[in-house]
């Protein structure tokens, strides 16, 4: 009897494209024609969402990789329960419209199929994230049933019947925003704009000191603009920068913290940055273009921050950059690929000319294959299979995301008809005494140990409920108690231990843990500093006066370049210990808005400056630190030369440590 695995694999592989290209095609209609009725709207969304995530995520597999036949009948069954679940709502919409939620009892039927849909929800963000999203929505489940004393009949009347549970604002979120910039960043990858960003950033910067190091900056900064996910971002441009870095002569440890560092902040380079900005839009009731305005000034400041920091440890341990011959030219890369640029200016004209976000997005994704094709470099890469290819990847992109919306939604209902919110607000407050500095202190840490567990989006989420609240209550402007939690979710996957993009960087550096966590928390340092500077000085956000703003970003800009400097011991030549503590102050009273806090920064950072200049002696041939980060030094045999100052250095700390 022949096998029935490879014609059912067949069949299952022809739906999942054939679902793919009509869930593309039901929110562009979307767009072009508007929304129909909310449950019609976000149902679907979640219909099509569910059904894939069974039929491409398996229940389980075989040893050998394999799918066996008794998990497909599963993963079938699943998505068919998933059409009766959701089906039942779309077809009995004037029926819920018209019952009081949580007064007119529940039929037999909303009982059986609302716990199923939530299960349903929960097992498939378990296929998508992992475990840990479903226990952290079960356990909120558990507080309403066991503590808050909710009764089972209105849990499920929240989340089924109702927009304020599943079919909520994250759920809404994705929905409307996400699927059309997710679906435009795969576009953008199978059309080959990732060889002009790579092309590009090496004839720009692969030359110099560290060059592959600022190569990863740079490129991991644009293809960050396009796809909003820092593990995606690994994976794409680490597989040629990390190699380069380790040629050059980076220790592994080193090499993959930049790259994962680099990455991480594409989640909050404009214009695209990560799938939690458009709900953060969403929440403060502002439009995506003023997201993208409060963000761009601290996306910067990190940037410049880590380009520096690479410059500096390059210099520090003189390690050279590529061969010019190696590199491609500048000018041939925008030649032959720089029209590819043009669909994400395309969706920023379409912004500034005051349309919606999605019709923006709608906008860049019709650009990019007629774009390509307008050159012959570029047109031989287009064809159908390319575009199916495109529509399938970017769905495929979406449906994590879809997932964690939508268990993040059963989470922020528990949080409304509880009581939760209120009550962690108080907490909050009372621990803090109603001190600001020791309430953001306690906001970065929970967003660090959210994030953990969880992806930005629903960790973000998560804290916009609990904690936001409570910095707005201690007069936090609402833009920068939004951006700030924003942001340490975002930082949670470079934070040991549990640092996921450091885990993609290191299966292509070869590195471990700790060491890679260690560099990566120096090059990321802007990061978790930058968020309480522009809660106490919301010029950085743009929210200032002209003139304030521009002395604030200045100031910024210096102190960051302090930091770096401070943090990883080269400005002009290596800095003694003293310097190196005078730099890190100077970088904290310059990134912080203020006429005094900038005169001294500035001062400190003079006097370093100063002594640089008149030390006697080459530059980098001294060694007044006496030792090197094993997290960054080059790596013992690597092919890369080390260059005289390496050996200075190591000749001196020989001396002073026999």
């Amino acid at each position: 009897m022949p096998d029935p695995m490879p014609r059912l694999d067949r069949s299952i592989a022809f739906l999942v494209t054939v679902l793919s290209v009509a869930m593309a095609a039901f929110h562009f209609h979307v767009v072009l024609f508007g929304a129909p009725q909310v449950f019609t709207f976000r149902g679907t969304h979640l219909l099509f969402a569910l059904v894939l995530v069974f039929l491409i995520f398996p229940a389980w597999k075989s040893q050998d990789g394999t799918v066996p036949v008794t998990a497909r009948l599963v993963d079938i069954a699943l998505a068919a329960l998933t059409v009766v679940a959701i089906g039942y709502l779309l077809s009995n919409q004037d029926y819920i419209f018209t019952r009081f939620q949580g007064i007119d009892p529940l039929r037999p039927a909303d009982m059986a199929l609302g716990i199923c849909l939530i299960a349903l929800v929960l097992e498939a963000t378990r296929r998508t994230t992992g475990l840990a999203l479903p226990i952290t929505a079960l356990l909120f489940l558990a507080y309403a049933l066991f503590v808050a004393g909710l009764s089972p009949g209105y849990l499920v009347d929240v989340m089924y019947l109702t927009t304020e549970g599943i079919f909520g604002i994250p759920l809404a979120v994705s929905a409307t925003f996400m699927v059309l910039f997710i679906v435009f960043g795969a576009f953008v990858q199978v059309s080959g704009t990732g060889t002009l960003f790579r092309d590009f950033s090496l004839g720009v910067a692969g030359w110099s000191a560290g060059g592959p190091a600022k190569v990863a900056c740079l490129t991991s900064a644009m293809f960050g603009t396009i796809s909003g996910s820092s593990t995606a971002n690994v994976m794409t441009t680490g597989t040629f920068t990390i190699p380069m870095m380790r040629r050059l002569g980076y220790r592994p440890p080193f090499a993959g913290a930049v790259e994962a560092v680099a990455s991480t902040g594409g989640q909050i380079m404009p214009p695209i940055m990560g799938a939690a900005a458009f709900v953060m839009a969403e929440f403060m009731g502002v439009s995506y273009l003023h997201v993208v305005q409060i963000a761009i000034v601290p996306a910067i400041l990190f940037f410049v921050c880590l380009f520096f920091a690479i410059h500096f440890e390059a210099k520090r341990l003189d390690l050279r950059g590529l061969p010019r011959a190696e590199l491609p030219s500048v000018r041939r890369a925008l030649i032959d690929r720089g029209h590819q640029i043009i669909p994400i200016f395309v969706i920023l004209a379409v912004l500034l000319s005051g349309y919606s976000a999605p019709y923006a997005a709608l906008c860049g994704c019709l650009a990019v294959f007629p774009v390509a094709l307008l050159r012959r470099t570029t047109r031989r890469e287009i064809g159908a299979r390319v575009v199916l290819d495109g529509v399938t990847l970017g769905i495929r992109n979406c449906l994590q995301v879809a997932m964690a919306c939508a268990s993040a939604g059963i989470v922020i209902g528990v949080i409304g008809f509880s009581g939760l919110g209120l009550e962690f607000t108080g907490l909050v407050r009372g621990l803090s005494q109603d001190t600001l500095v020791i309430a953001l202190v306690m906001t970065a840490i929970a967003g660090i140990v959210l994030g953990m567990g969880l992806p930005t989006t629903p960790a973000y989420i998560v804290q916009t409920a609990l904690l936001v609240p409570a910095l707005i209550n201690l007069g936090v402007v609402m833009e920068a108690a939004h951006l700030f939690v924003f942001y340490f979710a975002i930082l949670s996957v470079i934070t040991p231990p549990v640092a996921i993009s450091l885990y993609a960087a290191n299966s292509l550096s070869g590195a471990t843990l700790w060491p890679s966590g260690l560099a990566a928390l120096k090059l990321a340092a802007t990061g978790y500093i930058v968020p309480f500077m522009f809660v106490y000085g919301p010029a950085l956000l743009l929210l200032g006066a002209p003139g304030e703003t521009a002395v604030a970003l200045v100031s910024a800009l210096i102190g960051v370049v302090a930091l770096a400097a401070g943090l990883h011991g080269f400005l002009l030549v290596r800095l003694y210990a003293v310097e190196r503590l005078a730099l890190v102050a100077a970088a904290l009273a310059l990134i912080q808005p203020g006429l005094s806090s900038d005169l001294a920064g500035g001062v400190l950072m003079a006097a370093v400056v100063l002594r640089q200049v008149v030390r006697p002696g080459p530059a980098g041939h001294s060694n007044p630190d006496g030792g090197l980060a094993a997290a960054s030094g080059p790596r013992a045999g690597a092919s890369a030369p080390a260059g005289p100052s390496l050996d200075k250095h190591q000749a001196d700390r020989k001396r002073k440590h026999p």
